[in-house]
């Protein structure tokens, strides 16, 4: 397998996974790095480098940005993000890989979607465990913490695409077994809310 070729299964991988995690994070490393030259994506995403593109992704990453840090208010953007994060998954994934051959694309496209869908259970997951805390600094740090990990996760993609799919790999099998655990945990306030007495009405 070429050079080429393993770039490019990193990026449409890595920007599945990223997806699930910060769409409007995900066009933008892609859009910037294709801007300055860092990375010459298919012909089907360099539209991600164009100024309109960048600046309403940047629009719509300020907005989720500061949704993404109040608690509750997180979990109800997760919720919508939903209609928006794997779609994006699938079709950034499809076009990163659009250069190789259609049925590689169309494989590409169905694990970014899978991927981002794995990523974004898994944060809405946690952040709904998170907002059981009374204090609002977990969820800053959370966000925070994602961002960051989106954009270095991206960047590894692009400079060194053989360790990024080595530690996707092993994130895969981590998200596998955390899965089920997690949403019996973000369950539980539920769970105890619907065995909670029900005071009689005076």
């Amino acid at each position: 397998m070429s050079a080429e070729t393993l770039a490019a299964i990193a990026i449409a991988l890595g920007a599945g996974w990223a997806s699930g995690l910060n769409a409007y994070t995900a066009v933008l490393v892609l859009g910037g790095a294709q801007r300055l030259g860092l990375v010459a994506l298919p012909q089907d995403l360099q539209i991600l480098g164009s100024p309109w593109v960048l600046g309403v992704a940047a629009l719509l990453f300020a907005l989720n940005f500061l949704a993404d840090k109040i608690p509750y208010v997180d979990s109800i953007n997760d919720a919508l993000q939903t209609f928006v994060r794997i779609p994006a998954g699938a079709l950034l994934a499809y076009g990163a890989a659009g250069g190789l051959s259609p049925e590689v694309a169309i494989i590409a496209g169905l694990l970014g979607g899978t991927l981002a869908a794995g990523t974004h259970v898994a944060k809405t997951g946690s952040r709904a465990l998170i907002n059981t805390s009374p204090e609002p600094f977990t969820n800053v740090l959370a966000s925070l913490g994602e961002d960051v990990t989106v954009f270095g996760g991206l960047a590894l993609a692009i400079a060194h695409p053989i360790t990024f799919l080595c530690l996707l790999a092993v994130f895969v099998l981590l998200l596998i077994w955390l899965l089920p655990r997690l949403f019996r945990l973000a369950m539980k306030p539920f769970r105890r809310m619907a065995r909670a007495p029900h005071r009689p009405s005076v």
